[in-house]
């Protein structure tokens, strides 16, 4: 049975192949009841998706997925239910697209340095909106033969140490939290297994969101083993965080993300979406 619910997808106002409109109908087609669209640091494709989610009777969930920088490394904050035209969470992630703007010219520069020449016009031909992110450079590296997926351009070009990496200036932990409350929103870890941290440290990570006011964790991720869903609802439960779920949908490519198709939340969380109306009219089973 599908999951109805699904609280983390991207369209192409961010690194997405579908487009807001695309994405919804295939929500739609695979089930789901409740879409969250989770654009990275921007809400451009809230309107577009909206109009398609009333004309198919799905619920759609205005949010957006706020890059942070926390302990000298990138986290990732969901927002949900934001109030999409609040000044505050707009003049936020306009700082962070400022940003992501100037690194992507800079991933362009040092690709140039390395021989590649070509590689920021190539990665903007593959950018549908504002944002041209680090997948945009990888299917241009694809598509020129430097590499042959993307796991290998991430090896070969942009992790650290390598010649395209370039390091993020992102918002502080309790800036993205502030944001997300005054734009009326509940926050949300993002795929927290998927960091590469100690238990030590995230633990840390969890106690410092559950300071600044955080919401949840997104338990359930389609980047989640199933045994690393057990262990992030049991952090839900001693943080006293409410459980998301979420596949991360980015398109079609990759079909091991497809939306809908995620396993319920473990015993004893408590649904983010518990106290939402009218989501609350949307069976769990």
């Amino acid at each position: 049975m599908s999951q109805p619910y699904d609280l983390h997808a991207h369209s192409t106002a961010s690194d997405g192949t579908l487009s807001p409109t695309a994405l919804v109908a295939r929500a739609h087609e695979k089930g789901v009841k409740v879409l969250a669209l989770t654009d990275h640091d921007n809400t451009a494709g809230i309107e577009e998706a909206r109009i398609e989610a009333n004309r198919l009777g799905i619920e759609l969930v205005a949010g957006a997925e706020i890059s942070v920088t926390w302990g000298a490394q990138v986290v990732h904050i969901v927002a949900l239910n934001v109030d999409i035209e609040n000044a505050e969470l707009q003049t936020g992630l306009n700082r962070l697209c400022d940003f992501r703007e100037w690194r992507a010219e800079e991933i362009g520069r040092r690709l140039e340095k390395a021989g590649i020449a070509g590689a920021y016009e190539g990665a903007r031909r593959f950018a549908k909106g504002r944002i041209v992110g680090r997948t945009h450079f990888g299917h241009f590296l694809i598509d020129a033969g430097h590499a042959k997926d993307m796991r290998q351009v991430f090896k070969r070009y942009l992790v650290r140490n390598k010649p395209g990496h370039v390091s993020g200036e992102w918002a502080a932990i309790d800036e993205a939290v502030g944001w997300i409350k005054a734009a009326g929103g509940q926050s949300v870890i993002a795929h927290p297994a998927r960091y590469s941290m100690t238990a030590t440290k995230l633990r840390r990570l969890f106690g410092a969101f559950k300071e600044c006011g955080g919401d949840a964790l997104e338990v359930v991720s389609g980047s989640h083993s199933a045994s690393e869903n057990i262990v992030m609802a049991s952090h839900a439960r001693a943080f006293d965080l409410l459980s998301s779920s979420g596949s991360d949908y980015h398109g079609p490519e990759t079909p091991w993300t497809e939306l809908g198709r995620l396993p319920d939340l473990p015993n004893g969380c408590e649904p983010i979406w518990a106290d939402w109306h009218p989501a609350e009219r949307v069976s769990n089973a």
